[in-house]
């Protein structure tokens, strides 16, 4: 991306890091059934390894971000890949289960610190390559994509070979690697805030944080039925930590989310809500397409983790072309034509109700990588213009938020329209669920603008 090989080598270190949150939220799931047997679990106590990261990630990413933003990017990222080795090298002592979901826990928070710092480091980056900060938010991206879809295949790898221990290990030397490149090619964070530690403290608006993470927790947890005898309960407490929360920061003098800036931002506000819908979409089918080649195809997990791997590889391959075009014809311009290729793609998913042999399923697969290469890497550019400099760790965060409120938006749809299993009945109402968001996705990205915050 740049003539200046430090540039390029702090970017792979971003990279690297950025890539640890979605492998690890994607390859423990081939791990679940040694874990049950190992710790003696049924199958409802067992996916609370899973949830423990999905949970910290979601509500970690926006404090992590802030967190950047006051104190350093470079600074917050190299502290949470060490917590990340750190976390990786001692969980397989966990000598329980409770424990062994905690370590995900904070490793969780240790990965989510990657992104946001990633995110306001880029600007930096950019100015030092003299390249349009697409373009390395581009590479985050890429990273992003490609962890996510070939977490199954490695985590496969290293359980079947190794144990589910190899899982944690992994991240160990994977983490040094990327809290040393970034220390040693990243420029240094500029002066940020100093002060006594209660003064720190004070500004730090922590009945504001703890407030935010309650709510959220208490809203996801409902959404996933983690405790199905208490959901209306948490639901409930949720919603009315979140209305608490709100009114505090509105009246917060540095608050930790100035809400009165976010709700005149509505650039902002638009990227974050076309993003969640449309990442709702992609995981229909990330989670969805899995399920069904199993279940109606037959086919092993082997096998299906190989079939959604053009998935990655086609959205690797569209994303640099996304950032060259961006260039030309503009962001929005861009992220519109994405959605409609989004859309005929999830038309097309209806062959599935048909026939799911092999070769229908790797085009299907690979031509809804181009669409989620395009669609992600102009929203994240829509965030970025969109957003203050100073701002833009904590918006980075809250972007991720969104994705995570997408996955989930998916999962609870494909537990109602697959009630009874995941077969082509049922993949035909999730299709139409698909194209629904789809309709929504373009309605509101047509609104967006790019602006500067």
């Amino acid at each position: 991306m740049s003539n200046n090989p430090r540039t390029a080598l702090a970017v792979a270190g971003l990279s690297l890091g950025t890539a640890l949150n979605p492998l690890n939220s994607s390859m423990i799931a081939v791990a679940l059934v040694v874990l049950r047997a190992d710790f003696g679990l049924d199958v409802a106590a067992v996916t609370w390894v899973v949830t423990s990261f999905y949970l910290a990630s979601a509500a970690g990413q926006p404090v992590m971000g802030r967190l950047a933003d006051r104190f350093g990017p470079r600074r917050m990222f190299m502290l949470g890949m060490g917590l990340v080795a750190i976390t990786c090298a001692l969980a397989p002592l966990a000598p329980n289960f409770a424990l062994l979901c905690v370590a995900r826990a904070v490793m969780a928070l240790g990965t989510a610190t990657a992104y946001p710092s990633a995110v306001v480091m880029v600007g930096a980056l950019a100015h030092q390559a003299k390249v349009d900060a697409a373009r390395p938010l581009g590479r985050l991206q890429m990273a992003n994509t490609s962890a996510a879809a070939v977490g199954p295949v490695v985590g496969g790898l290293l359980v079947g070979f190794v144990g589910w221990q190899s899982l944690f290990l992994v991240n160990v030397p994977l983490a040094l690697a990327a809290l040393l490149i970034v220390r040693k090619a990243a420029p240094a964070d500029q002066v940020r805030e100093h002060g006594s530690v209660a003064q720190l403290l004070r500004d730090s608006d922590i009945p504001g944080i703890a407030g935010f993470i309650g709510a959220l927790l208490l809203v996801m947890m409902a959404a996933l039925n983690v405790a199905p005898d208490y959901r209306w309960e948490m639901l409930g407490a949720g919603t009315v930590l979140a209305a608490l929360f709100a009114w505090r920061e509105l009246r917060f003098a540095k608050p930790f989310l100035d809400l009165r800036l976010l709700g005149r931002n509505r650039p902002l506000m638009l990227v974050y809500l076309a993003f969640a819908v449309f990442s709702s979409v992609y995981y229909f089918v990330f989670f969805g397409l899995p399920q069904l080649l199993q279940e109606a195809g037959g086919y092993g997990p082997g096998v299906v983790g190989l079939l959604m791997l053009p998935l990655a590889g086609m959205s690797v391959v569209a994303t640099p072309w996304a950032v060259s075009a961006m260039g030309r014809f503009g962001v929005r311009r861009v992220l519109l034509a994405g959605v409609v290729l989004l859309t005929a793609v999830a038309a097309l998913m209806w062959l599935l109700t048909g026939t799911l042999a092999i070769p229908i399923v790797v085009i299907l697969t690979a031509l809804m990588g181009i669409p989620y290469g395009t669609v992600s890497i102009a929203s994240n550019q829509g965030m970025f213009v969109s957003t203050r400099p100073q701002d833009r760790g904590v918006a980075a965060g809250i972007y991720q938020t969104c994705r995570y409120v997408g996955a989930i938006t998916a999962t609870v749809m494909i537990g109602v329209f697959a009630s009874g299993g995941v077969h082509q009945d049922s993949w035909m109402r999730m299709v139409l669920a698909m194209l629904v968001l789809c309709a929504v996705t373009f309605g509101i990205s047509v609104f967006w603008r790019q602006q500067k915050a």
